[in-house]
């Protein structure tokens, strides 16, 4: 097999909504086969590592938490680094508020709390215009850093999209006029993360997502191949616009996975 870590996407490359998408249960199990690991690194933070694990089980795939690199973890990772001990203020779901506060950081949903040193902003599927109204409110009135997990723009659904957290954070932006640190994809430290703990080369690596502009980018920025699928976001409109191009394109990991057929050694008598 050409790679032996694989940096994946989940929303719009291997599931879409709550199902996995066509194909992929027996890309994960050909990665497998062949002697290769898999990774996912995903800038989906309102399920914890825990909470994706049980997900995937539900549909048939075992995984353990050396598959899991996400926003949430690294978003964490700076927030314990810049303000440990200090109050943040979150804008995001309840499951990564807890994870937090098991991480050592102190969250708070107060926005009357005087000690609030940053705001967070993430995707939140429990989103309230009282929440939006506190964000914009310490934004404008006090001298606090502003991070958010990701700038995607849109989650894919069985439907179609939902406004992501990079939407949310655009629509503050009209109010307050100042954009977050963005701390998931494009941003590569999920990749780094995960060439570390794979122990992995750069050029053993291929990252593979659903969209240019964090997917693609992240792994470019890194200094890893990249396998851009059009089963989520991009289309073959998009690559055509873009300055940034993907190393290469499949339908789906579908194709992805018989070309890693195609490029495995023959057997040998």
């Amino acid at each position: 097999m050409e790679k032996q870590l694989f940096l994946l996407d989940i929303d719009g490359t291997i599931c879409r909504g709550s199902a996995l998408i066509p194909g992929a249960r027996a890309f994960l199990q050909r990665i497998r086969q062949a002697g290769g690991q898999y990774i996912f690194i995903t800038n989906n933070a309102t399920r914890s590592t825990a909470d994706y694990i049980a997900f995937f089980r539900g549909l048939g795939v075992e995984t353990g938490p050396e598959n899991y690199l996400t926003a949430a973890y690294a978003t964490i990772r700076y927030l314990q680094e810049q303000y440990a001990g200090q109050a943040i203020y979150a804008m995001a779901t309840d499951s990564f508020v807890q994870e937090c506060r098991r991480c050592g950081l102190r969250v708070t949903a107060d926005a009357a709390d005087p000690a609030i040193a940053c705001v967070l902003v993430s995707y939140d599927n429990q989103l309230t215009y009282d929440k939006i109204r506190d964000v914009c409110q310490l934004l404008t009135t006090r001298e606090v850093g502003y991070i958010a997990t990701n700038p995607d723009l849109v989650c894919p659904v069985d439907f179609g999209y939902l406004p992501d957290c990079g939407a949310i954070c655009n629509m503050i932006e009209a109010a307050v006029h100042r954009r977050p640190l963005f701390l998931g994809k494009p941003e590569p430290a999920m990749v780094r993360y995960a060439l570390q703990r794979a122990g992995c080369a750069p050029q053993q690596a291929l990252v593979v997502g659903d969209r240019l502009y964090t997917d693609i980018a992240c792994g470019r920025r890194a200094g890893v191949d990249t396998a851009l699928v059009l089963s989520g976001e991009a289309t073959m409109a998009d690559v055509q616009r873009s300055e940034l191009k993907p190393d290469r394109i499949y339908p789906s990991v579908t194709e992805l996975g018989l070309a890693m057929l195609l490029a495995a050694p023959a057997a040998t008598a």
